[in-house]
């Protein structure tokens, strides 16, 4: 596709992702701008850098696995994500968690994410190459596993801890640390940045693993080196906002449609548009329709899920 083409897809999704930050930074301010921007302004940050963490993630993590019904979540690492605060919870105590919202608490949990989120995708990636049915098997078993852990320790947790624990699983951008986002500002922006570089390599990866060794890409070192960088883009948000699902799916699903194009850069971009648009329209959507009535990661998960289901059985329908 020309590039002239490509610009007039992204300048409408720039202009609404403008749009919705404008609405959502002014719309029913009452008065109060100074608090307003304040309060809401840090929400807008850490969307966007979800946003931009998710869609770079789950295109590179495609890319890698060439296949686009696979994210880093759908494999287990919400189940991860889950199990590593139940385990701080469990031993460390809910109201230290709570009440003692470190940067190392932070960097902790964005270390044991990306650890254990690297130990898994290579684990899983070494297992079953080329077998889609087999890694997503050993990926569900995997989750199982973990959200089998996480409930055990739940059951013999102190009720109250329980409570708190809850809290704390919930995706949610009710109360944005201003420090821990500069940090999470800082780590995301490096690796997208680090990403961005490799956007043709990736271009030349997506034409399938026998092309790439064709063409002289080191696949080994490659390998490892992209499932670090979406390991670390992954524990960031996720220990920025919690487990959400079906986002980095639906954006890059949309985006592969949207688009029609094989360029990296391209497909970064709007994926991440189309992200921004979803969490700042949503959140609004939670914040001023719903009354706080639900939260922006169920409405999220449901719309995401349908969608799933909907491309499962539209892909199916093509096969036969």
């Amino acid at each position: 596709m020309k590039k002239s083409s490509l610009w007039l897809k992204l300048l409408p999704l720039l202009v609404v992702a403008a749009g919705l930050i404008f609405l959502y930074l002014t719309y029913n301010t009452y008065g109060n701008w100074q608090f307003a921007l304040k309060l809401r302004g840090k929400k807008v940050v850490a969307l966007i850098l979800v946003a931009i963490a998710s869609s770079f993630s789950t295109i590179t993590f495609q890319t890698l696995t060439q296949n686009h019904f696979l994210t880093p979540n759908i494999l287990g690492l919400d189940s991860l994500y889950v199990l590593v605060q139940t385990l701080l919870f469990f031993f460390v105590g809910g109201v230290t968690m709570l009440s003692q919202e470190s940067l190392g608490m932070f960097l902790g949990n964005i270390i044991l994410m990306a650890c254990g989120s690297l130990l898994l995708s290579r684990w899983l990636l070494a297992k079953a190459q080329n077998n889609l049915f087999l890694l997503l098997m050993v990926g569900m078993i995997s989750g199982t596993l973990f959200s089998s852990l996480s409930t055990f320790l739940q059951v013999v947790m102190d009720p109250n801890e329980y409570d708190l624990l809850q809290g704390k699983l919930f995706a949610s951008f009710g109360n944005v640390n201003s420090y821990h986002l500069l940090w999470a500002l800082g780590s995301i922006l490096l690796v997208v940045v680090l990403l961005f570089k490799q956007r043709h390599t990736l271009d030349v990866l997506h034409l399938g693993r026998d092309q790439a060794l064709a063409l002289g890409i080191n696949l080994s070192s490659l390998q490892i080196w992209l499932l670090l960088a979406v390991s670390l883009l992954t524990g960031t948000a996720t220990a920025l906002m919690g487990p959400i699902t079906f986002l980095g799916f639906v954006v890059a699903n949309v985006s592969y449609q949207y688009a029609a194009t094989y360029r990296h850069d391209w497909l970064f971009a709007i994926a991440t548009l189309l992200g921004i648009i979803f969490l700042v329209g949503g959140q609004f959507l939670v914040e001023q329709v719903f009354a706080l009535r639900t939260t922006l990661s169920i409405v999220i998960e449901f719309s995401g899920g349908l969608y799933f289901v909907a491309k499962i059985i539209r892909e199916r329908k093509k096969a036969s």
